[in-house]
């Protein structure tokens, strides 16, 4: 890529992105580590860069890199021959602000400033300038009444008939300058959206008794257009009957859309605050509710009305989305006043959160509030101001911050809210560009305030381009007459390189940038130089030298440890550490010695550790110290800790003997005492015995790393035990024992033998004998039956005998 051309979108977007992230590390020169190799490299890297173009820079041994902050290039000989652009504002239009809004002409009212302005971006510097804009006194109003005339709205209509004069009259005390509109919608006259049968052509109302007679259904009617004789609306309100549709919803996004791009029928003035009054009772249908009647056309957002002022594209075209209708509204500076009964408020108000200038009041159910409603949107809308942006550029970004009446920041905002009329607020808006587009590309977009007819155009250049790179020398005497001299570089013609193109390829053109790789597939010098002449020359690094036949080494990459290269214990040397002596690792920060290791007894880390890198690690647990000679909780320790009370109490042990004991003993601090007290959870109580006797003491480890001895002033002594009153005791517990068996005993038999007892006196009170019951009582007669047959004169009988 020749240096003096501008960077493609996306290599400047990996160039700024790169550079973003550069930023973000501490200590690292952005400029230089971005390995600019053009100038408009440079420029993209970060705004505080800036490129020498001087030809004679730098060292002959290593290359000094020609992107860097200002002050480093002047530093390095560079003083005035630098490019470093920056972004510029040029305000074009600045006419000032009007107060007064009313008068025989209305072109020149101005209610934003400035009116036009250029900016020159380079990618990176952000900056900014203020727009002031001001809600002018008596500025002329353009009202257009758009009313539901389904079935629903009837007492609505018989209570606006002389709606225009009421609704001029209070107008008029908030300008002197009013016009007034009038329009009309219901429903797509198709089904399922209306009464399509032939039967209900001419009077949809047919049969139903609550009111027999209405109008064929239409989409929207345009019957009046602005005008500032009021009578004329009241008289067409009178005209106006109402209509009848199938389904609830109705067709008002239709009627609302042709009310705004219709400017010529509908009479909105450019010099006017226009305000759009939308009146039902009724949810409204939106895009895609046409295909329920076969309309898969989405609507064009163009203005349909046909002779007779009614809307003829109704029947084929699909509802308005809600983002075309906050499209056309923005486009044609109209206010959106909804005015719906409570019962659909919550879904209007959802609506002016995604159609910007919009607001919502509630309507009666027979409209009698309708021109305080009016009044209150009206002083509302008036009340606040909010940018909008059309058209920004994918390059550029936006910021805002408001100053409102109150005087303080909001950052982040475009909007201030309370405002009276004539007052002032101010936007300061940052400006900056994210990368370069292609080359001579410039953008306009606009900043406008929500409904206004003022607006402020601002043109974007790209300052992406070197004022060196104009001034380009081919087959220049600098480059040897092999190349182009641009910036204070040579790019080389084909079949010759070298900083200066002074050395010819040949015919074999790879052969001399082979001769500057470490081996095959691998950067040209390792990409921290350049092949010049079959040799590579190593960039000139902040951090320190890059050298070797490639540049593959450097004195500045091999491992730290806490910050500090190898260590502050070796040397860097081609990527790796090369310790001192007595050192090792990686990043030498282990020590070889072992003097530190000993502890006071001559053991290795006390015998509970192991010396790691010169520094003990204590493996026993609770060990802790530099020679973990600390251990509260090891099972050695109150032995440790008796020869030096043993040493430096009583002058004994083996510590006195062989005159070691202020050595091993110098962190004890022994306290003797009366009463020992054992109930502390952070020492350890240790026994021995002395002369038959016990001697205990109390360890703990204090903050200062000493330990504190609490030893008894004289050990403990026992008496010797009693014979006869342990055999006393002895008998006495035997006889005890018995005592106690024997009354258990009697009382278990005593509680079996009254069990016994009440089981037989139960037993006894349920025998009832008698007479005629009892078992061993007989008769004195008995009888018995005997079936006999016998022969007595001739006769046969059957019978018994007793």
């Amino acid at each position: 890529m020749p240096r003096g051309r501008g960077l493609s979108s996306p290599s400047a977007a990996r160039l700024f992105v790169l550079s973003a992230l550069l930023h973000h590390l501490r200590g690292l020169n952005i400029c230089t580590s971005g390995s600019a190799t053009s100038c408009e490299e440079c420029l993209l890297i970060h705004p505080k860069c800036a490129w020498c173009s001087k030809e004679e820079f730098g060292s002959t041994k290593f290359i000094t890199s020609r992107c860097d902050f200002v002050e480093n290039l002047i530093t390095n000989g560079c003083a005035g021959e630098l490019e470093t652009p920056k972004s510029s504002i040029n305000i074009v239009e600045n006419l000032p602000l009007s107060s007064k809004g009313s008068s025989l002409t209305h072109s020149d009212v101005t209610q934003i400033m400035p009116q036009k302005i250029s900016l020159n971006l380079r990618p990176g510097d952000k900056t900014s300038f203020r727009v002031q804009v001001r809600q002018v006194e008596d500025y002329p109003v353009d009202l257009y009444y758009l009313m539901d005339l389904s079935l629903s709205m009837k007492d609505d209509l018989d209570n606006i008939r002389n709606l225009g004069t009421k609704l001029a009259e209070e107008m008029r005390k908030l300008t002197s300058n009013f016009r007034l509109g009038f329009g009309s919608f219901v429903d797509k006259n198709i089904s399922p959206f209306s009464y399509t049968a032939p039967r209900y052509q001419n009077n949809p109302c047919i049969g139903y008794k609550l009111f027999p007679h209405c109008v064929p259904s239409f989409g929207f009617r345009h019957l009046l257009s602005l005008t500032d004789k009021v009578d004329s609306f009241n008289e067409e309100v009178r005209k106006q009957k109402v209509s009848r549709n199938r389904d609830a919803p109705e067709g008002g996004f239709d009627a609302i859309l042709q009310a705004a791009v219709c400017k010529e029928k509908i009479g909105w003035r450019k010099e006017a605050s226009h305000l759009l009054v939308f009146t039902t009772d009724d949810v409204p249908h939106i895009a895609l509710d046409g295909k329920l009647g076969g309309l898969v056309q989405p609507h064009d957002g163009q203005c349909h009305l046909n002779e007779a002022n009614e809307y003829s594209a109704s029947n084929q075209l699909d509802y308005p989305s809600l983002a075309l209708l906050g499209e056309k509204l923005d486009e044609n500076n109209i206010h959106l006043i909804f005015a719906v009964t409570k019962a659909h408020y919550i879904l209007y108000k959802n609506f002016t959160a995604l159609i910007p200038g919009t607001t919502v009041e509630i309507l009666h159910q027979d409209s009698n509030n309708i021109i305080q409603l009016i009044v209150k949107a009206y002083n509302s809308i008036r009340s606040k101001v909010e940018l909008t942006v059309w058209d920004s550029p994918e390059d550029v970004s936006l910021t805002f911050t408001a100053t409102c009446q109150d005087g303080f920041l909001y950052p982040g905002l475009r909007k201030c809210a309370d405002l009276q009329t004539g007052d002032t607020v101010s936007f300061e808006v940052s400006v900056e560009a994210r990368s370069c587009p292609a080359e001579n590309t410039s953008h306009t977009f606009t900043i406008k305030p929500a409904g206004f007819r003022d607006t402020l155009e601002v043109e974007v250049a790209y300052n992406c381009t070197c004022g060196c790179t104009k001034r380009m020398e081919r087959n220049s005497s600098k480059c040897s007459g092999n190349g182009t001299y641009t910036c204070g570089l040579c790019e080389c013609n084909s079949g010759y390189l070298g900083s200066k193109c002074e050395c010819e390829e040949g015919e074999n053109g790879n052969m001399y940038q082979n001769l500057c790789r470490e081996a095959e597939g691998k950067p040209v010098c390792s990409g921290r130089g350049e092949c010049s002449c079959n040799q590579c020359v190593c960039y000139k690094s902040e951090f320190g030298r890059i050298y070797g036949l490639f540049c593959e080494c450097n004195d500045f990459s091999c491992a730290r440890y806490k910050g500090v290269l190898c260590s502050g214990h070796g040397e860097c040397h081609c990527g790796e550490c090369k310790c001192h002596a007595g050192y090792i690792g990686d990043n030498c920060n282990c020590s070889t010695e072992t003097n530190r290791c000993v502890s006071n007894d001559s053991q290795m880390c006390s015998g509970r550790g192991n010396c790691v890198c010169g520094k003990c690690q204590c493996t026993e647990p609770g060990a802790f110290g530099e020679t973990c000679e600390k251990c509260p909780t090891c099972p050695n320790v109150c032995s440790t800790k008796r020869d030096c009370i043993e040493c430096m109490l009583h002058n004994s042990g083996g510590l006195a003997d062989n005159q070691t004991c202020p050595k091993h003993c110098k962190d004890e601090i022994i306290t003797r005492v009366d009463v020992l007290k054992t109930d502390d959870q952070h020492s350890v109580l240790c026994v021995y015995p002395v002369n038959n006797c016990v001697m205990k003491f109390t360890y703990s480890e204090l903050p200062s790393g000493k330990s504190n001895l609490t030893v008894l002033k004289e050990p403990e002594c026992g008496s010797a035990p009693n014979a006869l009153t342990i055999l006393l005791a002895v008998v006495g517990s035997i006889l005890l024992i018995g005592i106690v068996l024997l009354v258990v005993w009697k009382l278990l038999v005593t509680i079996h033998d009254r069990r016994e007892f009440a089981r037989f006196q139960s037993e006894r009170s349920r025998a009832r004998y008698e007479m005629a019951s009892n078992p061993l009582y007989r008769k004195p007669i008995s009888t018995h039956s005997l079936d006999f047959t016998f022969n007595k004169l001739s006769k046969s009988y059957n019978g018994t005998i007793d």
